[in-house]
């Protein structure tokens, strides 16, 4: 299989390869981390001479007897080449218990340059941190951006591939599989299942999965609502599934570990303060979304685009805050290298009500970054009112911001 190439990961992992620190690669499962490990692998082949490279994908049953740090060390016993330089690679490391134990003792004994992949955050917070804390350096691998899905699909910038990215998502194994009708969602609910399984159910011991999955749909429908745990365990009771507001807390969290939503928390422009309470949920894969609760253009496009363009905050490096400002709400507020930017996103700019809204909350902020208001495909007059920019959703989605 052809690996099609993804510099904006290897170009940022290149520069620590034989570094002393372990490099880990997270991110939900099936997003690509295998695929740029392979990538690593193929350039440590071409530019290191003698490279001695051992990988284990703890997926395959080639590596089913792995179960521990005892059986990992018995594997790589005699593995190692003497005055050769030694690489190792394992894939979803979080399958083997203890794990940490090999990594520490291999990293202290200068072995070989370690590499693994991981698709549940308790991973970095749990095992990592506590035996090799300052020892690893952690990349987050996503699903494809727009522009890599373009690339991925062989399709041009056009309202049509934007709506297939909304309706289908970035999974880089659709590449494979094509765009066809509902086909591509027989694969993303296979990975939905897998995900719920191996790294939600099994990893944090869930018991109700029924209500797990309720729960999913219930995130499903209300992207982008500002909502609390509390508010879940209310309308769930009203559907009769009478679940306490500490264990829907609990699901959650399972569900962000895994990489699969992620919580956006709400942050005072202009200050410091983090809102605990009233919180947004975003999918790291739309297509995914899609394949749980169906794909209605008209009833969802509003909360794709939402989704969207949390996303693409996300693949360009900011950490993403729901703005409060006063009583009035920013949807994003982006922060990188103490750089900061803020976006409005609507539907459609048609109403002069909807202008006077989007851009006059956008107005109230009093600093110089850059402020956008992002639309699906609205023919508004400029792209640029009292300094805030306008950009449809197919141009927003192509920026480097």
């Amino acid at each position: 299989m052809k690996l099609i190439e993804r510099p904006r990961y290897t170009n940022r992992i290149i520069p620590f390869i034989d570094k002393p620190v372990i490099k880990v690669l997270t991110g939900q499962r099936r997003v690509g981390k295998s695929y740029v490990m392979l990538q690593l692998m193929d350039h440590i082949r071409n530019t290191v001479t003698g490279a001695n490279i051992i990988y284990i994908n703890m997926e395959l049953e080639d590596f089913i007897h792995i179960k521990s740090n005892i059986e990992l060390n018995a594997y790589l016993e005699d593995k190692w080449i003497n005055g050769q330089p030694n690489y190792l690679f394992i894939d979803e490391v979080q399958e083997v218990s203890s794990f940490e134990r090999t990594l520490r003792s291999l990293l202290a004994k200068r072995t070989c340059d370690i590499y693994c992949t991981g698709s549940n955050a308790n991973m970095l917070s749990g095992e990592l941190a506590t035996h090799l804390s300052g020892r690893y350096l952690s990349f987050h691998i996503h699903s494809l951006n727009y522009q890599e899905f373009l690339q991925f699909h062989q399709l041009k910038n056009s309202t049509e591939s934007i709506l297939k990215y909304m309706k289908y998502g970035g999974m880089p194994f659709l590449a494979n599989i094509g765009l066809q009708d509902d086909i591509p969602f027989e694969y993303l609910r296979n990975v939905y299942s897998t995900i719920l399984l191996k790294d939600v159910v099994a990893r944090e011991n869930i018991r109700n999965v029924s209500f797990l999955e309720n729960l999913v749909a219930y995130l499903s429908d209300n992207i982008g609502s500002l909502f609390s745990a509390s508010n879940i365990s209310r309308y769930l009771k009203s559907q009769r599934v009478d679940i306490s507001t500490q264990l829907t807390i609990n699901y959650l969290k399972a569900l962000s570990s895994a990489y699969f939503v992620h919580k956006v928390v709400r942050s005072e422009v202009g200050g410091l303060k983090i809102f605990e309470i009233g919180e947004k949920y975003y999918f790291e894969d739309v297509g995914l979304r899609n394949a749980i609760i169906g794909f209605n253009q008209r009833a969802d496009l509003h909360k794709l685009l939402e989704n969207v363009v949390y996303l693409h905050l996300l693949h360009q490096g900011y950490n993403v805050y729901v703005g409060k400002l006063g009583h009035k709400e920013i949807d994003f507020m982006g922060e990188r290298n103490g750089a900061k930017i803020y976006v409005q996103v609507c539907l459609t700019l048609l109403q002069e009500d909807t202008i006077a809204r989007e851009f006059g909350d956008l107005e109230q902020i009093d600093d110089n970054y850059p402020k956008y208001v992002v639309t699906f495909n609205d023919p508004f007059v400029g792209d640029n009112y009292k300094g805030i920019l306008q950009k449809n959703l197919i141009d927003f989605l192509t920026l480097d911001l």
